[in-house]
């Protein structure tokens, strides 16, 4: 999840598509038009709580909200697709498995847009003080309260509800069935990281052995390439040669660790993101890049395999082009400038400046070099730590992010969640389900991993060509509903 949500930092709700600090995963975002009905994915307004913790705070804005009633008969569940880091995306209140589910359970689909994200602005602005209103719990709560207003105001009441989630909406949906369960019957949490971490070096490691899946060698090129590029950054004298070769949109000016790691990061992230949505069939959100995958990536570097250096810009190059853009941001310093600008029209206002603010606050995440078993260098933890104090302020230190990851992981239970009827699917090439839950904790919370797919691999639409695995893990996730809502 878009299945967005960015650094790179690489999470993405599966409604739209990851955030990242320096751009590379924007491209991820980058939509084409489609043609879908109006009378569907007509914006609806929900008056929403600003705080749902505080009695006396009485303020309230618009929360946009999608409604889809084709296949609902009276007495039928109700689904409840939860948005992300991201704008919500109307194309899924036309495409997606749950849509199938939905027409043989004769369900009522909604779709509510997270707040701060998209069209859900509660605030005038993204200021630091305003992005304290921005955190799961509230999220849950505004959850909570657009179900129980819209249960009685449409007499729902009696319905059964199921909420659906990818990524971190998927662990939105997990979470919002464990702390509503008075609300909330059951829970698919797809893809959904439900384990907060300050550090996450893993993910790089899930990169390398996904890659290692279609060929041994392309790791191995894929480190020699990045390690040749860290060994260029050494001599101010390469610097022309670098912005050049990868065509960056400004010559590279190296006065730290941080400009350097962001660039690293830049070229890192063409890999990183299209391994975590490898062959996902994602085209009908409007998606562009869906036909880069890992045998792509891997071929043009098998194909510069006497020069690696010469492979890491030949993919470069086919991200640049299959995006139409003319160079690659990668300068520390412009996504600073982005990322401080505070408007709801400013360059990072569609999800980065909101979802690195979460990853500072509640959930960490840091996409890190830190392991030797990954073919990346020079964007350690620390680097993702500073970007927290250069973005939000002096506040938001090492033990600040620390402490708040523990406090998610002591508030919904990381791991070792406790609750019942929620399925876990993942997927094992997707970096992410090192994050997830992918052995049974028990009947109530069963665990589907699907060898040879990606992020939220489950939740798109079906396809000829779907691996025979993926096609049963979505028939059993339909097959568990239908116990649970007892069809």
């Amino acid at each position: 999840m878009s299945c967005r949500i960015v650094f790179v930092l690489v999470v993405a709700s599966c409604l739209l598509v990851s955030a990242s600090g320096i751009r590379v995963s924007q491209l991820f975002r980058l939509q084409k038009a489609f043609s879908l009905s109006p009378s569907i994915v007509e914006d609806q307004w929900f008056v929403q709580k600003l705080d749902h913790f505080n009695g006396a705070d009485s303020r309230t804005w618009n929360q946009r909200y999608f409604m889809n009633d084709t296949h609902y008969v009276p007495g039928g569940p109700i689904f409840l697709m939860i948005g992300g880091e991201g704008p919500a995306n109307p194309a899924w209140m036309q495409y997606g498995t749950w849509l199938t589910y939905a027409e043989k359970m004769h369900s009522l689909c909604l779709l509510l847009e997270h707040r701060f994200y998209g069209k859900s602005h509660p605030t005038e602005d993204l200021s630091t003080e305003n992005l304290r209103y921005l955190n799961s719990e509230q999220a849950l709560a505004d959850l909570a309260h657009f179900q129980t207003v819209m249960a009685e105001k449409m007499n729902l009441t009696a319905n059964k509800w199921v909420a659906f989630g990818g990524s971190y909406p998927g662990s939105l949906a997990a979470w919002y069935r464990l702390k509503y369960p008075h609300l909330v019957h059951a829970a698919v949490a797809s893809s959904a990281p439900v384990h907060a971490v300050v550090n996450f070096p893993e993910y790089l490691e899930v990169v390398r052995h996904s890659l290692e899946t279609y060929s041994s060698e392309c790791p191995v090129l894929v480190q020699n390439a990045s390690d040749t590029v860290m060994d260029l950054l050494k001599d101010p004298k390469n610097y022309e040669k670098l912005s050049k070769d990868f065509n960056l949109c400004e010559v590279l000016d190296i006065d730290s660790d941080m400009d350097s790691g962001a660039f690293l990061e830049a070229l890192a992230g063409n890999f990183m993101n299209v391994v975590q949505y490898n062959e996902d069939n994602r085209a009908f959100e409007g998606v562009l890049g869906t036909n880069i995958t890992i045998k792509v990536l891997c071929d043009l570097m098998a194909a510069s395999k006497n020069s690696p250096y010469s492979g890491y810009i030949a993919v470069s190059n086919l991200m640049l082009a299959t995006f139409g853009l003319k160079c690659l941001d990668a300068s520390y310093k412009k996504f600073l400038e982005d990322m401080t600008n505070v408007s709801w029209d400013g360059p990072a206002a569609g999800g980065e400046r909101q979802w690195i603010y979460q990853t500072c606050t509640e959930f960490g995440f840091y996409q890190s070099t830190d392991s030797p078993n990954q073919p990346f260098t020079g964007f350690p933890l620390k680097y993702h730590l500073q970007q927290c104090l250069d973005v939000y302020g002096a506040e938001f230190d090492c033990i600040t992010v620390t402490n708040a990851v523990q406090q998610t992981n002591e508030n919904y239970g990381g791991y070792s969640i406790k609750s019942s009827r929620i399925v876990f699917p993942n997927g094992n090439i997707d970096p992410w389900h090192f994050l997830g839950i992918t052995k049974q904790i028990s009947e109530e919370l069963p665990a589907v991993l699907i060898k040879g797919v990606a992020h939220c691999a489950n939740m798109y639409p079906a396809r000829p060509e779907d691996l025979p695995q993926l096609v049963s893990a979505r028939e059993h996730i339909g097959q568990l509903l239908q116990k649970w809502l007892e069809i």
